[in-house]
């Protein structure tokens, strides 16, 4: 396999579609691009070379400590975690690194900003970063006001590296505006700062976790490939790493229909 440098990255974005100005979600298991030489942060500096000054690049980062799993827990576990678990700080909260390598790599990038919501946390470079990220809600983190919302509003793009199509955030704001009977709503705390304290919030989300409608892992793979039958996203290979780029607005569009076609009584 030959070395994927920073100017192989910066050609093949560019032969992908990716344009100056764009505003682009991205989602990249970095193993799959090969050996880049310089490291995980080169392909973060080519996309912000190829998007310029006006683009705008946003991850999904989550946090670190979230407590993703506190129910299956031990209770001294649990009982730690309630006791001492520091407070959510956007400022240094570390980002989910399973997710993504380059989720802490873009959170400490300089310039970034990063949205206040615990759970379902974003962030962002570029000249609409501090947008994107601001007045994040903590209630229904993806839906309206949320950052996948104004990625839409920005006629942004989903970036697909060697990812696969169940891990396209943006399918959970199609979930949220799809009308539908019976999603499934959770409720947890999560410790937050605030005005220096810590303060447990309790938030209230669909389940993007277990599923808000049945059958959720399915239509995450189901939904992206029926969007590619009709010719709706463009693909090819960004080093190693066969890649997609979706339309965030005919994507949501696309999965609106499809979902409540399949669980609501909207008409074929």
């Amino acid at each position: 396999m030959p070395p994927i440098t920073k100017s192989r990255l910066v050609t093949d974005f560019k032969k992908l579609g990716i344009k100056r100005g764009d505003t682009i979600m991205l989602h990249v298991p970095v193993k799959a691009i090969g050996w880049i030489v310089g490291g995980p942060d080169v392909v973060i500096q080519a996309l912000l070379d190829v998007l310029g000054t006006d683009g705008t690049l946003m991850m999904c980062i989550g946090w670190e400590d979230a407590p993703y799993h506190f129910a299956e827990w031990n209770e001294e576990w649990q009982q730690a975690y309630l006791k001492e678990c520091p407070p959510f700080d956007p400022k240094t909260s570390r980002a989910y690194r399973k997710w993504s390598i380059l989720t802490e790599y873009l959170r400490t990038w300089p310039g970034a900003y990063r949205s206040n919501h615990p759970d379902a946390s974003f962030a962002a470079v570029g000249a609409r970063a501090k947008w994107i990220t601001e007045n994040h809600p903590l209630q229904y983190g993806y839906g309206p006001g949320s950052p996948l919302a104004k990625l839409c509003e920005a006629k942004g793009k989903v970036l697909l590296l060697g990812a696969p199509f169940d891990t396209i955030t943006l399918l959970h704001y199609a979930e949220h505006l799809a009308k539908v009977p019976n999603k499934l709503i959770v409720h947890y705390k999560l410790p937050i700062l605030r005005n220096g304290k810590r303060v447990w919030v309790e938030i209230e989300e669909f389940d993007t976790c277990g599923g808000i409608l049945p059958n959720a892992r399915e239509y995450f793979k189901i939904i992206p490939c029926e969007f590619l039958s009709f010719g709706k996203a463009l693909s090819g290979k960004v080093g190693n790493a066969q890649s997609y780029l979706f339309d965030a607005n005919e994507l949501v569009n696309f999965a609106v229909r499809w979902l409540e076609r399949k669980y609501g009584n909207s008409p074929l």
